[in-house]
């Protein structure tokens, strides 16, 4: 059942179209990912379908009764209460009708002690019931728990105020918020910020089983893959629907625009073909091919001519380079602790942390939020101090560093003057020209800082980051607000980098591709695994169930369970599902796809005995064509025409050419027919 239609949807700003004739459908029980650059329009296309944003042209109708949630990337709560109180809002009615029950019982206690009648009041006091439990008011407050664990809002966090939290955690409650109400549609604005692996596994959990219909813009390309059937892109103010997820979604694209270029080249190569032809006709000026040649002219004004695919849009030019080369060891961490607060509210972060990162390495820390990953950045670049423990740098170590927050940035300066007031020896047309690698074009150069979009900011960050030279790239979630294309050029990029990388990310796309080692920290130290996020995975749930293999068999042997270091140790006894054959029998296509691979030769064959002749007439035209040329010349000459026997041979000879001519492109015409 469709639940939303748009037809037409045409929205500017100013001169400027954003979407221009934007049609699709949602179905009930869709999963629907938006992607395409910032600044496409995708916010914008969301904005009008939740009646926050006016649309120019155009209509969209929901279905009657459908209740939409709208998650936007800037959630402020402007509530002055508590994290709790906030989510026991929700239920506001809930804990109403709580109270009524209370109220009815009490009063029918009250009247049947004295005799009265309360049949009545036991009627409505099971009707309320009924809808007590429908609206789960046995189990809401369990559910409010759970969604802020979830959301990892442990439950000290309960009585904090709303005021006190930052950008991330507002973030983080305005989905857990968004969650607990339950909307028929789901509209969710790049969900993923601020959430670490953990969570970003129990959202897509929770997505893939929410019984509502979900339409989420992201640029995360895992979660994607993991929560998404249905990929809408916008791209030069239209809308293209794929079917599937991200990675099916970038498959038929690639194809899509290979077909498209394909099929403009083929016509374009037909046109100049037919264009030569007629030309070569109307060269030999005989009645029959100047017929020949109109007609050619006629049927080739008829075709109607593609377009040429447009060009891709800009992509983000960047290249890190090092100054100079460190030494071999780069950072070696010993013994490293770190913890906030005095007394009863000192909280630790980590402990026991050890660290020996060489140069050229690819180090990417992950962990859950609240953990310390960005105070250990801090730590190791010399901006904040351990409690315990000490860093030794090795020769020659630089680094330059991106700050998730983007507090590096001068909010009061333009685009322009952030880049100049660092880079002082760069000439201003130098600078221009480097904004420009990084899509900052013609007059955006003076918008003000404070004035740019999450992706510029990051664009430009990263800018500075690539003309410090550092040969030490220590990087906090890097890809947050980056469009899918500017993430895939910068993950090409450090790929290229020949120094070192410390990143904090939750990206797994980007685990997965970047680095050489993944650091898991928590509280009582790190753990290494090699390789990318899904081996990462991979060896975490190897560990994990060897640890419950442990505990099973301690149990049975009445031994109690061992943990940490002593259980990491144990083979584990894992037993894994046998893999599927990958071999299988004969699936009945074996004589069909014989039988295609004979009639692709067969055709492989007819059309190189074309091209063949082809080219065997075509070398005939030219000779007889020259020597059609030849004679003509030569009948010039005072010596032929003067003699009536040598011009009648001539004469007779020049017809037969242009005789042989005229039947030799008739084949030729043939062929190409």
């Amino acid at each position: 059942m469709i639940i939303l239609s748009a037809n037409n949807i045409t929205k500017t700003y100013g001169i400027a179209p954003i979407l221009t004739s934007v049609s699709f459908h949602i179905n009930e029980g869709d999963r629907i990912g938006i992607v395409g650059l910032n600044g496409a329009g995708k916010t914008t296309l969301l904005n009008i379908l939740s009646g926050r944003l006016a649309l120019d042209s155009g209509d969209f109708f929901v279905s009657a009764n459908t209740k939409i949630g709208y998650l936007r990337q800037s959630d402020n709560f402007e509530s002055e209460k508590t994290v709790y109180g906030e989510m026991l809002s929700i239920f506001e009615e809930v804990i109403a009708m709580e109270h009524e029950l209370e109220l009815l019982s009490h009063r029918i206690s009250e009247e049947s002690s004295q005799g009265r009648e309360v049949s009545k009041l036991l009627h409505q006091y099971d009707d309320l019931t009924e809808e007590f439990k429908r609206r789960n008011g046995y189990g809401f407050k369990s559910e409010i728990n759970g969604i802020l664990n979830s959301m990892a809002f442990p439950e000290e966090f309960f009585q904090k105020k709303i005021s006190t939290l930052s950008g991330g955690e507002r973030t983080r409650l305005a989905l857990a918020s968004l969650l607990l109400k339950k909307p028929d549609l789901l509209l969710l604005d790049e969900p993923t910020n601020h959430l670490d692996i953990g969570t970003l596994k129990w959202l897509e959990q929770y997505l893939r089983a929410y019984s509502g219909t979900i339409v989420v813009i992201s640029h995360d390309r895992y979660f994607l893959d993991q929560t998404v059937n249905r990929v809408f892109e916008v791209e030069n103010h239209k809308l293209v629907t794929y079917e599937g997820n991200y990675t099916a979604y970038a498959e038929k694209k690639r194809l899509k625009e290979a077909d498209e270029l394909r099929k403009y080249e083929h016509q374009q190569k037909e046109i100049q073909r037919q264009e030569e032809i007629i030309r070569r006709f109307k060269q030999h000026g005989t009645e029959k091919l100047a017929k020949r040649a109109q007609s050619r002219e006629k049927r080739l004004d008829q075709i109607e001519r593609l377009e040429r695919p447009s060009a891709q849009p800009g992509k983000m030019k960047i290249r890190f380079k090092q100054a100079y080369q460190s030494g071999n060891d780069v950072v070696v961490v010993k013994e490293l602790s770190k913890s906030f607060g005095r007394g009863e509210e000192k909280r630790q972060l980590f402990q026991n942390v050890e660290l020996d990162i060489k140069r050229g390495e690819r180090v990417c820390l992950v962990g859950p939020n609240g953990i310390g990953k960005t105070t250990l950045l801090k730590i190791i670049m010399g901006e904040t101090d351990p409690d315990q423990g000490h860093i030794k740098l090795g020769h020659n170590v630089f680094f330059g560093y991106y700050d998730q927050e983007q507090n590096l940035l001068g909010s009061g300066n333009t685009v322009l003057e952030e880049v100049h007031s660092a880079y002082r020896l760069y000439s201003d047309t130098e600078v221009r020209s480097l904004l420009g690698r990084f899509l900052f074009k013609n007059d955006t150069v003076f918008q003000q800082v404070s004035s740019l979009s999450g992706g510029e900011k990051a664009r430009l960050a990263l800018l500075k980051l690539m003309l410090s030279g550092s040969n030490v790239l220590v990087m906090d979630e890097p890809t947050n607000h980056l469009d899918i294309a500017s993430k895939e050029v910068f993950e090409d990029s450090l790929s290229d980098f020949p120094g070192t990388l410390i990143v904090v990310s939750h990206d797994r796309y980007f685990l997965n591709k970047v680095p050489t080692r993944i650091l898991e920290l928590n509280g009582d130290g790190i753990e290494n695994f090699l390789g990318g996020y899904d081996y990462y995975m991979e060896k975490k749930q190897s560990i994990s169930s060897g640890r419950s293999y442990l505990g099973e068999l301690n149990q049975k042997t009445g031994v109690e369970s061992r943990s940490g270091a002593a259980a990491r140790g144990g083979n584990g006894g894992q037993s894994s599902d046998a893999s599927p054959d990958l071999v299988g029998g004969d699936d009945g296509n074996g004589l069909s796809s014989m039988e295609a691979r004979r009639r692709d030769k067969e055709e492989q064959t007819r059309l190189r005995r074309l091209e063949k002749e082809q080219k065997r007439l075509e070398e005939s035209i030219a000779e007889t064509e020259e020597k059609i040329e030849w004679i003509q010349h030569e009948m010039c000459s005072e010596e032929i025409y003067s003699d009536h026997e040598k011009i009648a041979s001539y004469q007779s000879e020049l017809n037969g050419l242009r005789e042989l001519l005229a039947k030799t492109y008739e084949a030729w015409i043939s062929l190409q027919e």
